[in-house]
């Protein structure tokens, strides 16, 4: 029979792991690095179960953030490929694709601590208490690297050519 930490961790991985999986996604801005990354992070998580029991989804994003982080780090200290950053997979010809593409793309151009606070926001609908915690920053942070993030990637956007509505980032608290 399986023990209760395993039992209660199946469950976290198999209601939180694809949302976990986009944000890794964004983070990294590619599906195999993202997968590499949660993976490590859910080794993480079932490690410290006990601790992080209660609030496992908050624990697992900031150590998504922490360790793009630390990769951002080594990779910038590695000397750059020949290949650069060609992406093996043939692009789709449809413009949700397409947008999708200009989005994650522009979201590579915008440093990594804005990103994950734009991301955190905008597309995991967290609170900016919730992003400050998993940033582990003030709640004015977050604002700030919001505030700045969504402006490069407003202007990353514009030299694309694409016109996409982005917030202000000078909504609520929530």
């Amino acid at each position: 029979m399986r023990d209760v930490r395993g039992a209660e961790f199946d469950d976290f991985v198999r209601t939180r792991s694809v949302s976990l999986l986009r944000v890794a996604y964004l983070l990294t801005g590619d599906r195999h690095a993202a997968e590499d990354l949660l993976q490590e992070v859910l080794e993480q998580v079932y490690v410290r179960w006990r601790r992080v029991r209660t609030t496992p989804e908050a624990y697992a994003r900031r150590a998504l953030v922490n360790r793009a982080a630390n990769r951002w780090r080594r990779r910038s200290r590695r000397p750059e490929s020949a290949l650069g950053d060609l992406d093996p997979a043939t692009p789709d010809a449809t413009d949700g694709v397409a947008l999708r593409e200009a989005v994650v793309a522009a979201l590579r151009t915008v440093p990594l601590r804005q990103r994950a606070a734009v991301v955190l926001r905008y597309l995991e609908d967290l609170s900016v208490t919730e992003t400050a915690a998993a940033l582990d920053c003030s709640e004015g942070a977050v604002k700030s690297h919001t505030a700045r993030g969504l402006a490069k990637l407003r202007e990353a956007l514009a030299d694309s050519g694409l016109v996409v509505t982005i917030p202000n980032g000078s909504g609520s608290s929530r």
